[in-house]
């Protein structure tokens, strides 16, 4: 069978995608407590009081690393959603792969691409992951809420036309404690020139997001 080149937007998904980026995530440290300025006297502590000792801000987190993220989708469902892709899947680089993982499985079987990407990222409270969660699905309206996966979910799908070619692109992102899983899940079909149906990428990227949440919860400590 005849290979097809891939249209430019397709060309360029192919190269690694960044891994989404995250802002004041740096833990910092309580401050120490000044000392007493001159002239004033210590105060005196009554008998049964303990020693004065800087106070602790850190807040417990359910999870304090990213896991695996090519270990967190299954054979059988990489197989089904990405036919003809290596299972294993490409780990992307990371700036700090214990806070944010990413793993990518794409492939051309015949005339149909489809890409996947998982990605996993831990924040420094529940507080923090809500707040990003909120603020990203308020970047991608048009969608959903996914239920039964996570504490919350949430799941649009878009489409794309390029020369002519037709690319639909499913996104799913759960919030899971202090960590956020986000999955992207498109097709195109180079024959036709068609995407696949909303329904078929929507289904998809909800599977694979349904994986990597069990996978997060399963290998938590």
């Amino acid at each position: 069978m005849r290979s097809l080149p891939l249209p430019l937007a397709l060309t360029a998904r192919l190269s690694p995608v960044a891994v989404l980026a995250t802002a004041g995530w740096a833990l910092a440290s309580g401050p120490f407590a000044p000392a007493p300025a001159a002239g004033h006297q210590p105060v005196q502590k009554t008998a049964g009081q303990s020693p004065s000792a800087p106070s602790s801000t850190a807040v417990p987190k359910t999870y304090a690393a990213a896991p695996a993220p090519c270990a967190s989708v299954a054979e059988k469902t990489v197989r089904s959603l990405v036919p003809g892709a290596k299972t294993a899947g490409k780990e992307i680089p990371s700036t700090d792969s214990k806070l944010r993982r990413t793993c990518s499985w794409n492939a051309l079987k015949g005339y149909d691409y489809r890409w996947l990407d998982v990605s996993f990222e831990i924040t420094e409270s529940d507080q923090a992951a809500q707040k990003e969660y909120k603020e990203r699905i308020a970047e991608k309206s048009g969608g959903g809420d996914v239920s039964g996966v996570g504490d919350a979910g949430y799941s649009v799908v878009n489409l794309t036309t390029e020369d002519k070619q037709q690319t639909r692109e499913g996104t799913v992102l759960v919030r899971v404690s202090n960590a956020l899983v986000m999955v992207t899940y498109n097709g195109s079909d180079f024959e036709t020139r068609k995407a696949p149906s909303t329904d078929v990428i929507n289904t998809g990227a909800i599977k694979a997001a349904k994986d990597a949440v069990a996978a997060l919860e399963g290998g938590k400590s």
